[in-house]
């Protein structure tokens, strides 16, 4: 793994984190109607309207990040070189880079006299 893909890598999780925790604390739309009924809003941290306008600016930010990384990620690993053999690329200890064998010589046929024969007094076919 090379390091820019590495750093990119590292990125792209850290970018997936804060976008998770931005989308968790975004409210609900069912969560205005209360809003309207002076449930406090107006001491938030974010002031009287809400975090509604940073969080959202702040997921697409971080949407936007998320796509571009993504697609680095995907070109990166698409550049790397892909091995055809587990083996491509290692070198043989030279412990182990064995001469080949030298190749036997063919055995003849063996004649008719080096064949052992059966014995006279059995008989050729079985007994009925």
């Amino acid at each position: 793994m090379t390091t820019i893909h590495t750093l990119v890598l590292i990125a792209h999780v850290v970018i997936a984190s804060l976008m998770i925790g931005a989308v968790l604390l975004q409210r609900g739309k069912g969560a205005d109607a209360g809003a309207g009924f002076g449930s406090g809003a107006s001491g938030t941290v974010f002031g009287s309207r809400g975090s509604a306008n940073f969080l959202t600016r702040t997921t697409a930010i971080l949407a936007t990040l998320f796509f571009v990384t993504s697609l680095s990620l995907a070109y990166i690993g698409s550049q790397r070189p892909v091995a055809t053999s587990i083996m491509e690329g290692q070198e043989v200890p030279a412990e182990l880079n064995f001469e080949p064998a030298p190749a036997a010589e063919p055995v003849a046929p063996a004649e008719q006299s080096d064949l052992p024969t059966a014995p006279a007094d059995v008989p050729a076919e079985p007994a009925q």
